[in-house]
């Protein structure tokens, strides 16, 4: 019989439930549900206080999860990932990937979706993703072919993969030891590897042979006809309307789209771009924009238009604007990006990096580009930067770490500390499967190794941490345990075991992992797990059977994460670049979560007795 809940449990879950929905709104930050929810537990907790069996339940034992031991492993191991991405470590093997993906498409993907999913196993997802987007989509740009066929699968392999250990995931993380808070034996690092390597075999052949057919070739943002910007030399003639006029007016008169590098009067005197400057008849103006723009420019101005390698012959059929030297590149904001939650404008990204912003592409809207001041924009993980620059240009894009570029070519950042960084990942993943320390120690000592060995500055580590990840962790934590402290999760679990009555325990495992499933493609997986855990827990003890396969089927159904874009910020990643829509995660989706489901639904009581 499912017992009473009292006021506290009863608010609990309603703030769950509201929690839960506001994380499925992509227009509510997640950094904001999660510190409203901790917000209101810790506030609402202190106004109306609450004891248990004669024990006073503190408002600020909600905040614990912010020295939690799950959440200190997690950022660690952000901060190792991040290590490998900066100096290179991967680079050999991304080259080796590279060429035989040309040589060899089909038996190379192969190879691909093996190796992403035993990566993944011991290094965070993110990273593998991020090193393998500008390999697979070079490969299919020098072949003609879209990255659609390629993409998908290499992101899901990773999911797959990132089951297999203790350390695989955040969510993973997040189960083993919230279970152990509770009183279940600590899983190990490789101890459920077996079940997830069996379970990978249906996945990876799905992904390999089926996936590429069900996916349509979807155009990607960037195209060979993609608009392009040129330079050119504006000169301001006499009594034309920007002769006398200040900077900021002809600004202001020629919009957003109109860039200016240079001001320059009489021979060689460069003036300073102020404002106040008032432009007088002989300046010449370097500037950069579209071609159809720059002539608009000339009239609005009152300006003859140049070419900038030669200032006396004007812009005609004879002297067409020319863009020889440039190329096109996609750069991926990415949630280390220093263009995450940012402007283009605000970080002056154009005017530092010497390249001109082409356009703007966002999953699921139409592309941004000319007409829209894509300066103001505020920028998000996922979306696609258009830029132009010469060779050099981008070639110094894609040396700065944190910004993730796509184009023809697939050169990674590789320093000599590339060895020493493997070496200490491998290190950590060894100390911890030897039992010999914690996981969150282990990971700690690591991040301290790449800190002294200069393997990452204290800059780049900070650059790794999320403040999502961080406050939705600590928030999903403090959730669970409130609803563990007034019942909440005791009512839940009985209301699961009253529905499932009569089912076999074969079934209820399985349909405990479809519920967390779902709420993982719509919520969050973290939250998902986290208060999903004691709920599974308490489910075992009403049936008197062993938690260890309730609780791995909490984070296996977790980590089922393929059915929507939102469900994983790895899916959103490969959306954006690959120009996949949200009917391709459901069409790619649901037939391999049938397959993992039915998988694990079969293997875990055979290997974990209930």
């Amino acid at each position: 019989m499912t017992p009473a809940l009292e006021p506290h449990a009863l608010a609990t879950l309603a703030l769950a439930g509201v929690a839960f929905a506001l994380f499925a709104r992509e227009r509510v930050p997640i950094e904001t549900t999660s510190l409203g929810v901790l917000v209101l537990l810790t506030a609402g907790f202190h106004l109306f206080p609450y004891s248990r069996g004669g024990v006073d339940v503190a408002p600020t034992d909600f905040f614990l999860g912010f020295g939690h031991e799950a959440l200190v492993a997690i950022c660690a191991l952000m901060i190792l990932g991040r290590g490998l991405v900066v100096t290179g470590a991967l680079d050999p093997a991304s080259r080796v990937l590279g060429r035989l993906l040309e040589a060899r498409p089909g038996a190379a993907m192969l190879l691909v979706l093996v190796l992403c999913a035993a990566a993944s196993g011991v290094m965070n997802d993110t990273p593998i993703v991020v090193l393998m987007l500008p390999i697979l989509v070079g490969a299919a740009l020098r072949s003609k072919t879209s990255p659609t066929r390629t993409l998908l699968p290499m992101n899901y392999a990773v999911l797959i993969g990132g089951m297999g250990t203790t350390i695989g995931t955040s969510t993973n993380l997040l189960v083993v030891t919230i279970a152990a808070d509770l009183g279940v034996r600590r899983f190990e690092m490789f101890d459920f590897i077996h079940v997830t390597a069996i379970a990978a075999v249906g996945g990876i052949l799905y992904l390999w042979l089926v996936l590429p057919r069900l996916i349509p070739e979807r155009a990607g943002p960037i195209g060979d006809d993609a608009p392009q910007v040129f330079s050119a030399v504006l000169h301001i003639a006499e009594g034309g309307a920007a002769d006398g006029s200040t900077f900021s007016e002809v600004q202001k008169k020629a919009g957003a789209g109109l860039r200016v590098r240079r001001i320059v009067r009489g021979d060689a005197l460069e003036l300073a771009r102020l404002p106040s400057l008032t432009l007088r008849a002989g300046d010449r103006l370097s500037v950069v924009a579209h071609a159809q723009d720059l002539r608009e420019f000339a009239e609005q101005l009152g300006a003859t238009l140049h070419r900038p390698e030669d200032t006396q012959p004007l812009v005609d059929e004879e002297h067409p604007l020319t863009a020889e030297d440039q190329r096109l590149a996609e750069v991926v904001i990415t949630e280390g990006s220093p263009l995450h939650r940012a402007t283009l404008r605000g970080r002056r990204f154009g005017e530092l990096y010497d390249i001109s912003i082409v356009g703007l592409h966002r999953a699921g809207r139409q592309p941004l580009g000319r007409g829209e001041d894509l300066g103001d924009v505020v920028l998000r993980a996922g979306d696609i930067l258009l830029v132009q620059g010469t060779e050099k240009d981008i070639a110094a894009l894609r040396s700065r770490a944190r910004l993730l570029v796509l184009d023809r070519s697939y050169d990674l950042p590789r320093t000599e500390r590339a060895s020493l960084a493997l070496g200490i990942l491998a290190l950590v993943v060894l100390v911890a499967a030897l039992k010999l320390a914690p996981i969150s120690i282990a990971a700690l000592a690591g991040v301290a190794a790449m800190l002294l060995t200069r393997c990452l500055d204290w800059e780049e580590a900070a650059g790794a941490l999320s403040v999502k990840v961080v406050l939705l962790v600590a928030s999903s934590l403090a959730l669970g345990a409130a609803l563990e402290k007034t019942g909440g999760t005791a009512w839940l679990a009985a209301a699961f075991v009253n529905a499932s009555a009569g089912l076999p325990i074969e079934w209820l495992l399985a349909l405990l992992m479809l519920l967390v499933a779902a709420f993982t493609n719509f919520v969050s997986n973290n939250a998902a797990a986290a208060v999903g855990t004691p709920i599974a827990i308490n489910i075992a003890g009403q049936l008197g059977v062993a938690p260890e396969p309730l609780v791995l089927a909490i984070m296996f159904g977790a980590n089922f994460c393929y059915v929507t874009p939102m469900a994983y910020q790895t899916n959103l990643l490969v959306m954006s670049a690959a120009g996949y829509r949200f009917s391709d995660f459901v069409r790619g989706g649901l037939p391999l979560l049938a397959i993992m489901l039915a998988s694990y639904s079969l293997l875990l009581p055979r290997f974990f007795p209930l």
